[in-house]
């Protein structure tokens, strides 16, 4: 039996419309793809496919024409959209769980979260006094093909879809430059009297990591609307936390042009943390605490979504217009805003729980990438920015780190190595530290690029862990009252 056959018959054994009398249809439509086909499957039936339409000239071999042929390809054993719907809707009427369980399967099975690729990741957990953070080299998303950078370059920019978020990227067979998405689906629901959509990332950064957007191509912003919109999330899908990036620039994620949330199944260092006080706001049934984070942040907790979101838009107000000159907190240089929040929910038994964390985005002449973003000597780690993931807790670290931490390592052995310049300073500082050998070098480097990670998250917090920053802290919250 050849791939083709063999991949017909996964298709109909799928979950779709296509039946028995459809094979012939099927096969006649993948050679229309791959080309004339009579080769035996190997142990990947579609890795064959792609290997026969290469072979065929019906691609190039290369990743982006790989990718969109994948993608085509996984669309036959995929539903059409309004199938996904009214299955997931029907299954939700037993439980959010079984509906999202049949969901994340799904985009699994199909080849749209990117399993296999996920797997390479490097992740382990580093003990610092906030708690075990949790360290992550991304090494799931491939390179970029400078053959079709080149080529993307060339090509018309169409504009559609307007962005990566846009429910427009469902079904799109992808471009130069530009995602495959022909096996991409979205689940619809209505949230604050808007249609919604709920998908999963296709390179997730931790367990069922799902993508709340808006049907609407419109730029993200945190007001009270966004706390309302969290707190329904949670009713709706009270199994997964909720969180909004930032919407301004240095202390926001990287799509700030489509509003949009992220959440999942998974429990955060920052969910861990504790309270360090409780303080009192001015709302009735809110229970309000700091949390002992290096991020500045503040915990609401209450059985009243109502209160809740009172709670957290009187902070947010009061926040966006606060300065304090002594802990280089300004809320405006000239007509600028700087202030935002990257709020948090969740539900912690009956009580909903909202981490509200407070952002600053200013720059200056000491520090020109942001006075509260990672500073010039940890970015030899981590210079992007803290991101809604980061702020929990996670670092997303770039993948050139695999390679470049193993020759830190072979340098603090004193052994031939090409280490980067800009880790220099932090391996010398280590040398001194420990006593390295081939058993332990591994373990320390790994140790200390989590506690690195801890700096990056303590300079991104605006009220810091000293007498004056908690004293500063303390001010603020005494102007809630």
């Amino acid at each position: 039996m050849s791939c083709v056959d063999q991949f017909v018959d996964l298709i109909v054994d799928s979950d779709n419309d296509y039946q028995e009398l459809d094979k012939i249809y099927l096969y006649n439509r993948i050679c229309e793809l791959v080309g004339d086909d009579n080769h035996q499957a190997d142990d990947d039936i579609k890795n064959a496919l792609i290997k026969t339409a290469i072979k065929n000239g019906k691609i190039e071999d290369n990743q982006t024409e790989k990718e969109i042929l994948n993608d085509q390809l996984m669309n036959f054993v995929t539903p059409l959209p309004s199938k996904v719907n009214a299955k997931f809707w029907n299954l939700y009427q037993k439980s959010p769980e079984t509906a999202t369980n049949y969901f994340y399967k799904l985009s699994q099975d199909n080849d749209y979260i990117k399993v296999k690729a996920i797997a390479k990741n490097i992740s382990y957990q580093v003990k610092t006094d906030y708690g075990n953070l949790e360290i992550t080299i991304n090494l799931s998303k491939p390179e970029k093909d400078p053959k079709a950078i080149a080529l993307a370059g060339k090509q018309k920019q169409t504009g559609y879809p307007k962005c990566q978020l846009c429910m427009e990227n469902e079904g799109y067979l992808g471009r130069l430059g530009y995602p495959a998405r022909s096996n991409h689906r979205i689940i619809r629901f209505t949230l604050g009297g808007q249609t919604w959509g709920f998908q999963y990332s296709p390179y997730a950064y931790f367990s069922e990591h799902a993508i709340f957007l808006n049907k609407i191509h419109q730029p993200m912003i945190i007001n009270q609307h966004t706390f309302n919109n969290l707190l329904e999330i949670i009713k709706i899908f009270p199994q997964y936390f909720v969180g909004s990036n930032a919407d301004l620039p240095i202390v926001g994620g990287s799509m700030l042009s489509h509003d949009h949330y992220q959440g999942g199944r998974h429990q955060f260092p920052m969910m861990k943390a504790k309270i360090d006080r409780n303080i009192s706001l001015p709302v009735k049934n809110v229970k309000a605490g700091i949390v002992k984070w290096p991020l500045s942040t503040i915990r609401l907790t209450s059985a009243d979504p109502e209160q809740l979101v009172a709670a957290a838009t009187l902070i947010h107000e009061n926040w966006k217009n606060y300065s304090d000159e002594t802990v280089d907190v300004r809320a405006f240089t000239d007509k600028t805003r700087h202030h935002t929040v990257t709020p948090i929910a969740y539900k912690v038994g009956d009580n909903y729980v909202l981490d509200i964390v407070l952002r600053d985005n200013q720059t200056s002449k000491e520090f020109p990438d942001g006075i509260f973003h990672p500073h010039q000597d940890v970015q030899h780690i981590k210079k992007e920015n803290i991101g809604l993931i980061e702020v929990m807790g996670r670092a997303i670290l770039p993948a050139r780190l695999k390679d470049e931490l193993k020759e830190v390592e072979r340098y603090l052995l004193k052994q031939p190595n090409q280490m980067a310049e800009y880790h220099k300073a932090w391996a010398d500082k280590l040398q001194v530290k420990y006593d390295f050998n081939e058993d332990n070098v591994s373990e320390i480097v790994d140790k200390e690029t989590g506690l690195v990670f801890g700096r990056v998250l303590e300079d991104a917090g605006v009220f810091k862990w000293d007498d004056q920053g908690q004293k500063a802290f303390d001010k603020f919250i005494g102007s809630l009252s």
